[in-house]
């Protein structure tokens, strides 16, 4: 009998706990990730600074380089510094800008990612895909997944709030990202990868259903468990299918007509979300997005983040535009501007105040 079996790309560590910066030395040589120390780190100029005083003595072979902000520019500097450091290996720390930037970066030179993540904004931190501001908005580019991932719990207390809730907003929207390809499959034929299914779905209905909040161990564990796991489910199904739907359509396009006026990724693509599976005429299940959403503190109207609703109305029209070929319930629905407003105001009627 033959066994049939396939190669699932993967972070040969994953390291999420308190003080776990503590063991990055050790990680990057037990894993034989760098054995010679030589390392490129790639920071921001603001909490990357403190982390480098903090870091540097315990990797007295890595060079440093700030990085300006998560920019397709930004990312080939970065890896135009690089290629002469003879380096063993990359290490992103800091938040989604800089971990997206150092993953290109280090697919262009050649060498692995280890991303330490300071907050858990999304689920970039293991993903194979970089979101990088370019001339024409922001492009998705895909990149190899990080080879080592590590979470400090200790750090992620210390991020901005805002952006440890758009993490939540990230995991949440796989359940609608979901929901759309398998709307895909049923209406296009779309094939769907069971297991990369199975994964980004435990992630959001692990942080649907966790009673805890951003302070508790516990949770933040659990968020970045999910992340992780969605990240490694867009790895397995080779596009971002599992953890990207009509939530993130609507999120980009709110990035393009709007781009000066963005809010976290993970806040827009909350929304998103919970108007997407409204759309699906699941209201029970729209509604528990909302609440969860609410809970933590997150947007779950426009409004709260600056965008009225003709906006919004807007962007939603857009939305497909975004994601050509991609079919999810906006394609499906094919709403007129009008149907859409209308739906809208029906969202915020089901879901309250």
């Amino acid at each position: 009998m033959p066994v049939l079996t396939r190669l699932i790309p993967s972070p040969v560590s994953v390291d999420i706990a308190a003080g776990a910066l503590e063991n990055l030395a050790g990680l990057l040589a037990d894993q034989r990730i760098s054995t010679s120390g030589r390392l490129a780190v790639a920071i921001s100029n603001g909490s990357g600074t403190a982390l480098r005083e903090r870091l540097a003595p315990a990797l007295p072979g890595a060079d440093w380089y700030e990085v300006a902000g998560g920019t397709i520019d930004a990312a080939v500097q970065l890896a135009d510094a690089m290629r002469t450091g003879h380096y063993d290996a990359a290490v992103g720390l800091g938040g989604g800008k800089i971990i997206d930037a150092a993953k290109y970066a280090a697919a262009r030179v050649g060498l692995p990612l280890v991303a330490v993540a300071t907050n858990l904004a999304h689920d970039g931190i293991c993903s194979p895909v970089s979101t990088l501001d370019n001339d024409a908005g922001r492009g998705s580019y895909g990149v190899p997944a990080p080879i080592a991932l590590v979470v400090d719990l200790d750090v992620i207390r210390q991020a901005p709030l805002r952006y440890v809730r758009s993490g939540i907003g990230d995991a949440l929207s796989n359940i609608s990202a979901l929901a759309d390809w398998e709307l895909s499959h049923r209406e296009t034929g779309e094939q769907i990868d069971g297991l990369a299914a199975a994964m980004a779905r435990q992630a959001g209905e692990a942080v649907l259903r966790h009673p805890g909040h951003c302070g508790d161990d516990d949770f933040l564990t659990v968020l970045a468990e999910a992340l992780v796991l969605s990240g490694l489910a867009m790895s397995i199904a080779g596009h971002s299918r599992p953890s990207s739907g009509a939530c993130h359509e609507i999120s980009h396009a709110l990035d393009l007509l709007y781009p000066r006026r963005s809010a976290p990724h993970g806040e827009q693509v909350g929304i998103g979300a919970a108007f997407a599976t409204h759309l699906r005429g699941d209201t029970q299940r729209a509604t528990l997005i909302a609440e969860t959403l609410r809970r933590h503190g997150l947007p779950v109207t426009p409004e709260e983040i600056g965008f009225g609703p003709e906006e919004f109305t807007e962007a939603v029209a857009f939305a497909p535009q975004t994601r050509p070929g991609r079919y999810t319930i906006l394609e499906h629905l094919d709403l007129t501007t009008d149907e859409i407003r209308d739906a809208y105001a029906d969202y915020v009627k089901t879901i309250g105040s």
